[in-house]
């Protein structure tokens, strides 16, 4: 309504500039008119024929008003004020000078008026359609809008009945419309998408739940067991003592799966390493190979680091994902073969690490999940027969992510190639 009345208002203005310059022109050719008619008359008859002259033209003079003095500013000649000759507020007047030759040379003073009402109304008659026309044609774009866009609304109503509907037990739900618009595509994909990496997450932590009541019923269900047996009767010291030993033990085994569940839940919630200064990352490897050498020698192994890269990483952390690698590959390697740690640049600044030993290959459909929390393999392929709660491969995997890294593992013709990527800065 603003932008049609700005231009309603500079038409009208536009129209009323050249009205007023029509009527300006009609004026000044009207007075030419009677300028040379008042000469023309003078030489023929005189004065009384000048006179007779405008007396005879004055009813042709409508809505008009013919006023003539002598230059001693008496009266020569005056239109009616009534009649053909009455006068509204809406007029406009010219004066000007008449030389009569037969009137001895006498110069007469003239005004000439002109009635322009009937411009005026038709100005107010514009005035009053331009303003219908404003109001008439902001109500139907108005009207037209609101039409418009409760129509293409349609479609955000339906995603948000759609989004409404969804409930964590209707987590495979996704957003679609029957005709979506180029402008929603973008968000709906977008969404689904968040949907389908929600889904995923909670399909995860299910099965987290599920695996740690699981790992954490077979400790405790041995404890209360060995407990109510030693309590139910009389007991040697010895007896007590050998009983609260296993009991330390798996008590110890729930400490660190705890430990290592917070560890985990820490790197989810985007805990980043802490860098030191640049260090020997073959040096780290070896004082992690001196702590693993009982467990070594036991599997009858042995054991070489190869390459050397120095970087800034987070020491500990660094160590305790090589430490898992090295006991994963000792229990899964075959007796009397070496276990290799090697170390290589990677592209884009990255650091590769990988634990190889000599073994029964993993299955295609076991490698994707071998960094999943409480998967194991085949506990056929373990050669000590001790029990591991199933989260060290995680820890490496977190520990990458915490390197701005990732994870890799690949398996064929008997060999095992199992590690991790860094950045070095």
């Amino acid at each position: 309504m603003l932008v049609i009345g700005g231009l309603s208002l500079a038409s009208w203005i536009s129209i009323n500039l050249l009205v007023m310059d029509k009527n300006a022109e009609q004026l000044r050719q009207r007075t030419a008119l009677i300028s040379d008619i008042v000469n023309l008359e003078s030489q023929a008859g005189g004065e009384n024929a000048v006179l007779a002259r405008l007396k005879a033209d004055a009813p042709m003079r409508a809505s008009t008003r013919l006023e003539v003095w002598h230059s001693d500013g008496r009266l020569f000649y005056a239109d009616p004020q009534s009649g053909t000759h009455a006068m509204s507020e809406h007029t406009r007047s010219e004066e000007f000078a008449v030389l009569g030759p037969q009137l001895g040379g006498e110069l007469l003073k003239a005004r000439y008026t002109m009635d322009f009402s009937s411009d005026a109304r038709m100005g107010r008659n514009w005035a009053v359609v331009l303003v219908i026309g404003t109001l008439a044609a902001g109500a139907c774009v108005g009207f037209g809008t609101l039409w418009h866009v409760r129509r293409q609304l349609l479609p955000l109503h339906d995603l948000a009945a759609q989004t409404r509907a969804i409930s964590p037990r209707q987590l495979d739900q996704r957003l679609a419309l029957a005709d979506p618009a180029e402008e929603l595509l973008p968000w709906v994909e977008q969404f689904n998408a968040l949907m389908q990496r929600l889904e995923g997450a909670y399909t995860q932590l299910e099965g987290f739940n599920a695996d740690v009541a699981h790992e954490l019923r077979t400790p405790l269900t041995t404890l209360i067991g060995q407990t109510e047996l030693a309590l139910s009767r009389e007991r040697s010291s010895g007896s007590l003592r050998d009983t609260l030993a296993s009991n330390l033990e798996e008590t110890q085994r729930l400490a660190a799966m705890v430990n290592d569940m917070l560890f985990l839940s820490q790197a989810d919630r985007g805990a980043e390493a802490r860098r030191g200064a640049p260090v020997r990352l073959a040096l780290l490897a070896r004082q992690v190979v001196e702590f693993h050498e009982a467990p070594l020698e036991d599997a009858g192994l042995l054991l070489c680091v190869e390459g050397d890269v120095t970087a800034a990483v987070d020491e500990p952390l660094f160590k305790r994902a090589v430490f898992n690698l090295l006991g994963n590959a000792t229990r899964f390697a075959q007796r009397g073969s070496t276990v290799v740690i090697r170390i290589a640049p990677e592209a884009a600044e990255q650091v590769r690490v990988v634990v190889q030993n000599t073994g029964e290959a993993i299955d295609a459909q076991s490698l994707p999940r071998l960094f999943d929390r409480f998967f194991r393999v085949d506990a056929s392929r373990c050669c000590d027969g001790l029990q591991h709660h199933g989260l060290g491969m995680s820890i490496v995997a977190a520990i990458a992510r915490m390197h701005a890294g990732h994870t890799l593992a690949e398996s064929q013709g008997g060999v095992t190639r199992v590690g991790f990527t860094l950045a070095t800065d």
